[in-house]
């Protein structure tokens, strides 16, 4: 992998998308360990300019990485904006464009004609193949939070993003409420933050994992008020709901929660709808007989942008710290993009 000499945080483009990959205090640890850390002006990001600026970091225009230098890896969360732009850069997101999902080919379209590389932060792995660092915990806890206020028509729109404690406060006042959920995934980050925000709001939670999906008990399934989906999959398998089960007048199930939004792949577990939601419209109806509603936002993490980027930056920051020296994590991001690409190992 080519040498870097310093880290480019960008200004994410989506005004909804407060998190950041890099958090102040983390940017500091980097700067005193001698690797210079730029980042972008944003109106949006949960955390001021300011505190950066205090942690020692350059700053720079909001959307000037395209004029950075070579030797620095851009970093950010999702997709860069300038969406016709080749991307010459080594860039750190999350691409989600290798398991054929929508906007996918565009995308290493760009880093074809500009040269550039992703290192995929979904595809960051120690040696046993488990992700060493994710937003799954708060996705898992804010999807599911969402479906309990839905479900007792207390969910305020649009969403809003806010502190931990205001978001627990309003599970807590159904509690007793007698509400049936079902988290598939349990086992998972995803699925242990749905569980905990799930019993924060007093529901009776079912577990389910490998074990419970490899005979799926739909009719178990579909007796419970709320579904959420956390299983993240990389190859086709059983879906856990049909458009024939949405037809189903003994159906319980009222409100689904797709923590996983892989809607557009063919490893989707809920081949029943065929785009997200958003913070302006979060909730969609699939059918009125009976009524079942589908939250399906795709950076449910950014309700909650300071505890989930805190958590997520420190996960992240040790893996950074080494990425100068190059280090197996980030190669091993990189054999996934020239797979992907078609493109030969770089060499060092």
């Amino acid at each position: 992998m080519p040498s870097t000499t310093g880290i480019w945080l960008r200004r994410e483009a989506s005004a909804t998308e407060q998190r950041t990959p890099l958090v102040p205090r983390d940017a500091a640890k980097l700067v005193a360990d001698g690797v210079p850390v730029t980042v972008e002006e944003s109106g949006h990001r949960a955390f001021p300019i300011e505190e950066y600026a205090a942690a020692g970091c350059r700053v720079a225009p909001g959307d000037s990485w395209p004029q950075a230098p070579a030797d620095q890896v851009v970093l950010g969360l999702k997709e860069p904006s300038a969406a016709a732009a080749p991307l010459t850069h080594r860039h750190v997101f999350f691409g989600h464009a290798y398991k054929g999902q929508e906007g996918g080919p565009a995308l290493l379209d760009r880093f074809a004609a500009g040269g550039g590389t992703l290192l995929d932060l979904e595809y960051l792995t120690d040696d046993s193949g488990r992700r060493v660092v994710a937003f799954g915990h708060w996705a898992g806890y804010v999807g599911a939070a969402l479906a309990v206020l839905h479900h007792r028509g207390a969910l305020d729109v649009p969403l809003t993003s806010g502190p931990r404690d205001e978001l627990d406060a309003r599970l807590a006042r159904g509690r007793g409420d007698g509400t049936r959920a079902l988290v598939i995934g349990a086992l998972g980050r995803s699925g242990r933050g749905a569980v905990e925000a799930l019993r924060t709001a007093g529901a009776e939670v079912t577990a389910w994992d490998l074990a419970e999906t490899r005979t799926l008990d739909k009719a178990a399934l579909l007796d419970h008020d709320l579904l959420v989906n956390t299983v993240f999959a990389d190859t086709p398998g059983t879906p856990f709901l049909t458009t024939e089960d949405l037809l189903r007048g003994d159906r319980r199930l009222s409100v689904v929660s797709d923590v996983t939004c892989d809607v557009t792949s063919d490893c989707n577990r809920l081949p029943v709808y065929d785009r997200v939601t958003d913070w302006a419209e979060p909730v969609r109806r699939l059918t009125d007989a009976p009524p079942l509603d589908l939250i399906a936002v795709d950076n449910l993490p950014s309700l909650l942008p300071r505890e989930s980027s805190t958590d997520f930056s420190g996960g992240l920051l040790p893996h950074l710290a080494v990425l100068p020296a190059g280090d197996p994590v980030w190669t091993r991001s990189e054999e996934h993009f020239r797979r992907a690409t078609h493109r030969p190992t770089s060499q060092n």
